[in-house]
């Protein structure tokens, strides 16, 4: 069964799928051929507009991917990566909350293609769900002298310009759009509600496991050089190169990293060689500064953030005493609070990386949120995912199955092993906040201004923040958590 509709740019053929109309691969904005080079690493163009109808049943070709997980084996042909998908419930019908997802990865990697973030099952909540693919690496934050930073985040400007004009033909309301993403997607959901280019184009955000990350020009300049130089070329002479090179100098750079811990701090010990740039233009200050408080927010993160990361890097297991304590004057505030608070070592590694890259930058953004007067509520997901063995807990990432409610789909469903009763219980709980909280502003519990946090775990709890050992740790550290070379 087909469905068509009229979008920016012409007609769009979708197809129908579990009771659901569903579109992929439509473009919402343009960008020039990369051959071009004086157009390269340009802003967004508007949709070029195409005659007949367009068959809209592919997700478009990714965006240049580096190596990580195997991303680079994903790349097509042809150079229109700035494409949108949607899942509607009611094609035709009117005023039903928009959920439009930005997906993460560390600001390097990401396609909207990937089986986890397939919206059939949230969109049956009744919510229409949209994702869609930006720029990464380089191509979206790398930094060159004479063009537009954080061009990713303009990507998402730009999708989301298209959403306010076209969803009402997906059976969307233009004024009841929230914004939802994870890790550098939670990241940049926080991003655009200091962005002046993104007011009014969203109602609500729910940010997830908020990366602390922001660049300051210089950072991100050398960090290009650094990229452009193992090419053999200056950061402009990049806008010769094919996207496929561009993208793998980001992987040989970041297995340099440890090369560049004195040029570039806590970004090179971290392993993030890319991040948003306080420009002072697109991004005019971090987030935590910027905010007004009109859009109603819904954030948090997870108990064990580090954990997965730790386990990627071999060290699982294997963190000693000379590590830990190292890692604590890194990246802690108070690194002696810290290993007072946290004698073991593993937990004094796990926590210290957790609050520093994602749980106090996450905790940070509520608390200026109430500051700037408007609505927040905190979460946090306790639950111990019994997937590899259980061994790594309410880990990083294990959100992203649970709020999708695809638990047996892509890599993260790895985590969660066979699906039980138990994950399913849990996921049934996010979904049902966070498409209430797209709804009507109220996920089920009290905003943050009361000191209430929803703990989502096997036994649905609204407590005081667990984190209360880092929250104290962190209370007088400044709330510009800038990364400066």
């Amino acid at each position: 069964m087909e469905s068509e509709v009229v979008v920016s740019g012409g007609t769009v053929r979708g197809g129908r799928e579990s009771g659901l109309a569903v579109f992929r691969g439509i473009p919402y904005a343009a960008l020039p051929p990369w051959t071009e080079s004086s157009a390269r690493f340009g802003a967004p163009q508007p949709v070029v507009s195409w005659d007949g109808v367009r068959e809209a049943r592919r997700f478009g070709p990714p965006p240049p991917q580096p190596a990580a997980f195997g991303m680079d084996a994903l790349a097509e042909s042809g150079h229109e990566w700035l494409t949108v998908n949607v899942w509607t419930p009611d094609l035709g019908g009117g005023g039903l909350p928009v959920m439009v997802w930005i997906q993460g990865g560390a600001y390097a990697f990401g396609t909207s293609g990937l089986p986890e973030y397939d919206g059939s099952r949230l969109a049956r909540e009744g919510v229409v769900v949209v994702t869609f693919n930006y720029r990464v690496g380089l191509e979206g934050f790398g930094f060159f002298a004479g063009r537009p930073a954080n061009r990713g985040l303009l990507d998402q400007v730009a999708a989301l310009e298209w959403v306010r004009q076209n969803i009402g033909v997906f059976g969307g309301d233009p004024d009841r759009v929230t914004v939802f993403g994870q890790s550098a997607g939670g990241g940049s959901v926080a991003v655009l509600l200091a962005m002046p280019r993104a007011v009014g184009l969203f109602r609500r955000a729910i940010v997830q496991s908020m990366p602390g990350t922001f660049f300051t020009p210089a950072l991100a300049a050398d960090v290009a050089r650094a990229c452009a130089a193992e090419l053999g070329l200056q950061p402009t002479e990049l806008a010769t190169a094919d996207p496929a090179m561009v993208a793998a100098t980001g992987d040989a750079v970041l297995a340099k990293l440890p090369e560049f811990t004195d040029r570039w701090g806590r970004a090179a010990h971290a392993g993030v060689p890319f991040a948003p740039v306080v420009d002072g233009d697109v991004l005019p200050t971090t987030p935590w500064l910027g905010l007004s408080g009109q859009v109603e927010l819904l954030v948090g993160h997870t108990r064990n953030e580090q954990r997965l990361l730790t386990a990627m890097s071999g060290l699982l297991g294997e963190i000693s005493a000379e590590l830990a304590s190292e890692t604590a004057r890194i990246f802690g505030p108070d690194p002696q609070r810290y290993e007072a608070a946290f004698p073991d070592p593993e937990e004094l590694y796990d926590v210290v990386r957790s609050d520093w890259l994602f749980r106090m930058p996450s905790l940070k953004l509520a608390e200026a949120q109430v500051a700037a007067g408007g609505s927040a509520h905190l979460y946090e997901l306790t639950w111990p995912a019994p997937g590899m063995g259980g061994m790594l807990g309410a880990c990083h990432g294990l959100d992203v199955p649970l709020v999708f409610g695809n638990l047996t789909r892509s890599q993260p469903a790895m985590l969660i092993g066979e699906p039980t009763p138990e994950a399913e219980f849990v996921s049934e709980q996010m979904r049902q906040a966070w498409t209430a909280f797209a709804t009507d502003g109220d996920p089920g519990w009290p905003g943050y201004d009361t000191g209430a946090v929803r703990l989502f775990d096997v036994t649905p709890v609204v407590a005081e923040y667990p984190e209360r050992v880092s929250r104290d740790i962190w209370t007088e550290y400044p709330g510009v958590l800038d990364l400066e070379i």
